[in-house]
Parts: C-alpha cells; sequence; structure tokens
C-alpha cells in the first residue's frame, strides 16, 4: 500500500523513517515495524501540500518546444478535458536557469528553492489516475482514489510510533486551504484513531480548547473516572478499537494542554531566523506559510512523526489556474519561496 501513497511518496518517506534504533520497537506502541532492514536517514517527515498543483513545465521540468509551438495548436492529438476546452500551446511566461553543481533548471517562481538546488530530489515520471480534484486527493494522500484507506501520515505514525509523548504523531498544519476530499484525506480509516492527523493553526492560539481552565489535580481526576469508565466498557465492546482509542486521545489531550502553548509560542526566534522565513513579509500569505514552516521544524526537533502543511489563501486561487496563469501562479510562488527556502536552510 505504502509504495502507492502519493504515488510512491509514501515508500519514500518510510524507507528514509525505517531502520534506527529509535524508529521501532516503541515500549507501548501497538502496531509499530520492528527494526529494518537499512540504517535510517531521516527521522521525521515534512509535506509540502500545494494545493492545485503547481505546473511542473513552469517550475521544475522546463519543456523548451512549447517556445517554438506557442500560439499554435498542440502537435499531438489530446483528448477534451471534462471542460471541453483544449487550447493552443502556451509557452512559460517564467525564464529557467540552472542552478547548483548539477545544474537543475529551476524557473524564477522560485529563486529561493533555488539556492538549494543540490539538495532536491526533482522526480520526472510522476502519473495520476485522476483530474478530478477530490478523487486525485484521495490518490496523493491515501494511495487510492476513493474515501477510506488511511492517510501516508497515519501509515507512518502507525508504523514507526511516536517519538514525543506530548504531541500526535501525525500534525497538520492548516494555513487556510484543507484539500479537496476534506478531512478524509489525514483519516487513520481503520487503523487506531490516534493516528489520525491533528490540525492545528499557524497562529499565536495553534489549537482551540487547549487551554487549562480548572487545577491539573481536578483535571487528572476528571480523565481518571473517564477512562475508568471506559474501560469498564471495553468487556461489553465487539470492537474494543474505538474506546482504546479514545482512552489514548484523552491522555495525549491532557499531555497537550502544556506542551501546544509552547510549541506555538515563537517568541524566542531569532529576529534572524523571523527575517529568513518571512515572518514580517508585506505579503499576509507568505507570513502565513512563513509561520507554518517554523511551525514544523519546531514539531521536528519535538519528535513529531509527519506534518502536513496546506497552502494558505492567496488572491487569484490556489495552484488551480484555469485563467491568469502568470498572475495566479506568481501570487503563489510569493507566498510559499522564502519560507520553503528557509526551511532548507
Amino acid at each position: 500500500m505504502l509504495s502507492r501513497c502519493a504515488q510512491g511518496f509514501g515508500a519514500v518517506a518510510l524507507t528514509a523513517l525505517a531502520g534506527d534504533s529509535l524508529l521501532g520497537d516503541v515500549p507501548g506502541q501497538p502496531g509499530v515495524l520492528d527494526r529494518g532492514h537499512i540504517p535510517a536517514r531521516a527521522r521525521s517527515v515534512i509535506f509540502l501540500y500545494m494545493d492545485g498543483g503547481p505546473s511542473q513545465v513552469d517550475t521544475f521540468d522546463p519543456k523548451p518546444a512549447l517556445s517554438k509551438w506557442d500560439g499554435k495548436p498542440f502537435p499531438a492529438p489530446m483528448e477534451r478535458t471534462q471542460f471541453n476546452s483544449v487550447g493552443n500551446t502556451l509557452k512559460s511566461p517564467w525564464e529557467f536557469h540552472q542552478y547548483g553543481e548539477c545544474g537543475h533548471p529551476i524557473s524564477d517562481l522560485f529563486p529561493h528553492v533555488a539556492k538549494h538546488a543540490d539538495e532536491l530530489l526533482v522526480v520526472h515520471s510522476m502519473t495520476s489516475q485522476f483530474s478530478e480534484h477530490t478523487n486525485a486527493n484521495y490518490l496523493l494522500h491515501t494511495g487510492t482514489g476513493t474515501v477510506g484507506r488511511p492517510s501516508m501520515g497515519a501509515w507512518v505514525s502507525y508504523g514507526l510510533g511516536a517519538l514525543a509523548d506530548d504531541l500526535p504523531g501525525f500534525v497538520v498544519v492548516n494555513g487556510g486551504l484543507v484539500p479537496p476530499g476534506g478531512l478524509g484525506c489525514f483519516s487513520s480509516a481503520f487503523l487506531p484513531a490516534k493516528h489520525q492527523g491533528s490540525i492545528v493553526l499557524p497562529r499565536d492560539r495553534a489549537l482551540a480548547n487547549v487551554e487549562q481552565r480548572e487545577g491539573i489535580d481536578r483535571q487528572r481526576r476528571k480523565l481518571d473516572l473517564l477512562q475508568g469508565l471506559d474501560r469498564m466498557g471495553l468487556e461489553s465492546a465487539g470492537d474494543p478499537a474505538p474506546i482504546e482509542g479514545a482512552i489514548a486521545n484523552g491522555e495525549l489531550a491532557f499531555r497537550m494542554q502544556s506542551a501546544v502553548p509552547e510549541l506555538a509560542d515563537i517568541s524566542g526566534e531569532t529576529e534572524e531566523t523571523r527575517e529568513m522565513y518571512g515572518l514580517e513579509h508585506s505579503y499576509e500569505p507568505t507570513r502565513i506559510f512563513a509561520r507554518e514552516c517554523l511551525l514544523a521544524r519546531r514539531m521536528v526537533q519535538r519528535g513529531v512523526r509527519f506534518i502536513e502543511l496546506t497552502c494558505p489563501s492567496v488572491s487569484g486561487d490556489r495552484w488551480d489556474q484555469h485563467g491568469n496563469l502568470k498572475g495566479g501562479h506568481e501570487n503563489n510562488s510569493r507566498a510559499v519561496d522564502q519560507p520553503i527556502g528557509a526551511l532548507l536552510t
């Protein structure tokens, strides 16, 4: 299954993660894989979800022949789309330049990311079975085009366990655009509920209702009572998984009350870091995504296994330009390029 997640992304993630002694046989973590056969090269994954999909021929995969055919009918047969429109050929509005020792061509849309060309792996063979957003997002996130399967973040959390006991193994930082397909893209499906994506916001108050409103001892007694009742219910439950999930999630929520506010408090970050990510940028979507990327870095430092970042809302729609390609893609790249470059630094 994982070999098909995100058309191979899940397999890359799991291959890089599995193997380290940190990653296997986690005590008290059901479903954790045994130690892998190769040394681990990573402890966590940050998945930057670009809603709508940046045009590959305008970003990292130049097609010089487009200039030759610009304004002319496409020279090969093309099936009509669901919108029943096949226009003339359009060359890329942006220039490409070679970067790094590898000399990989990257367009002017990503000047900050381009500085890290030698650290990028660009895969040119990706395909999809769907052109419609919802099914394509299920395929990207779960490996199948229909709802009801675990997402790759859930699989990584389930297979490798948590490195932190006060934060979830799978976190989604929602900058404003949940993928078409909704929360099913972050679902644990038939896996234990604790592996589903926990959604936080790139704000000072990253999670609603996280503030402690009563004494810790009183709250602890309430939670113990609830868990005692839940355990009584286990004896008569036909399927104990939902109750076990509720118990685990209750304990995690209790611990998150102190962990999440500390995670979201970026007041201690240096001025250099704030400037590098773009936290004070004049463009609001850049500020939002900058905070997302900074939170992702802080989560990795605290042991979160899988973090997915969604795009901020921009003028002219997500990366799904049906018109005004130049303006739309420039708005979107302006929002994400500098923060991603900082995250790679």
